[in-house]
C-alpha cells in the first residue's frame, strides 16, 4: 500500500500472531532501531520473535512544480514587484496605484490658440487633462497631463457667435445678474474664454476641481514654464484650423 505524503520513507513490521497484537505488548522495545541519512530518512521496528510479519510501507512521491509564469517585459507595468512571475489569480483588474500619476512625472503639452475653433481646441485639451489619450486611463484617478495655451486673446469662433454668443455672472445680490457677449469677454479677460469651455468638459466635483488646476492660459506668446520643458500638443482635427 502506497501513500503519498512529504518527501520520507518509513518502514514499519509488527507481528500478527494474535488478532489482539497482545504478543507485541510483551516484547520489550529490544529491537528499535533508527537509521537516518541525507536523502531517504527511515524507521524500522522489529519484534526478535520468529513469527510471521506484515510490512506496512509508506512510499511518497514529489510532486511535479508547475512551470513559472513569465510576463513580457512591455506589458510588467501593468503588475506590482510580487507579480513578476505571473498576475494575481484573485485580482485580474488593473487600477493605477499612486506611484502610477505622480504630478513631477506627468508631461506638459503647449498649444497656441490663434485662429483656432474654440470648441475643438477645448475638447482636445480637456482628453488630454483626464488621461482620455492613455491605456491607462481611468475615470476616477487624476491620470492626465498638464496643459499650457498661449495668445489666448486670438481663439476665434464659428458663425455669428463673437456677436451672439453670451456669458453670464451674478454677483450673488438681488439684481446682479451681468451678461456680455463673447467680444466683450475676449477685450476683457480673454483668458476666461478658454478656462470656461474647459471646465464645462471636466468632471464636476473633487476631481474636477483638481483636473482643472492643470490648465494654465496666458494672453500673449509667453508663458513661465519653460523649466518643465512642454511639447507641442498633439492636433489630429484638421478642422480646428480656422481658415482666413
Amino acid at each position: 500500500m502506497a501513500i503519498a505524503c512529504a518527501s520520507s520513507s518509513m518502514v514499519l513490521s509488527c507481528s500478527s500472531q494474535n488478532p489482539k497484537l497482545s504478543a507485541l505488548k510483551k516484547i520489550p522495545f529490544l529491537g528499535l532501531s533508527v537509521s537516518l541519512s541525507s536523502s531517504s530518512p527511515s524507521l524500522s521496528v522489529a519484534a526478535k520473535t520468529p513469527i510471521t510479519t506484515k510490512t506496512l510501507q509508506i512510499s511518497c512521491k514529489e510532486e511535479d512544480k508547475p512551470a513559472a509564469i513569465h510576463i513580457p517585459l512591455d506589458q510588467r507595468w501593468m503588475f506590482e514587484q510580487f507579480e513578476a512571475n505571473g498576475p494575481d489569480i484573485w485580482n485580474k483588474t488593473w487600477y493605477p496605484k499612486a506611484a502610477d500619476h505622480v504630478n513631477t512625472n506627468k508631461p506638459w503639452y503647449v498649444v497656441d490658440a490663434t485662429d483656432k475653433i474654440l470648441g475643438r481646441l477645448a475638447s482636445t485639451i480637456a482628453i488630454h487633462i483626464r488621461g482620455k489619450n492613455l491605456a491607462s486611463y481611468s475615470p476616477s484617478v487624476d491620470m492626465g497631463a498638464f496643459v499650457i495655451v498661449v495668445n489666448a486673446e486670438k481663439v476665434a469662433v464659428s458663425g455669428k457667435k463673437r456677436t451672439q454668443k453670451l456669458y453670464r455672472r451674478h454677483s450673488g445680490r438681488p439684481g446682479g445678474m451681468k451678461v456680455e457677449t463673447f467680444d466683450q469677454l475676449q477685450h476683457r479677460i480673454p483668458e476666461r474664454i478658454i478656462e470656461h469651455a474647459v471646465r464645462g468638459m471636466l468632471p464636476k466635483g473633487r476631481l474636477g476641481r483638481a483636473l482643472f488646476n492643470h490648465l494654465k492660459v496666458y494672453k500673449g506668446p509667453d508663458h513661465p514654464h519653460e523649466a518643465q520643458k512642454p511639447i507641442e500638443l498633439p492636433i489630429r482635427d484638421k478642422r480646428m484650423q480656422k481658415e482666413r
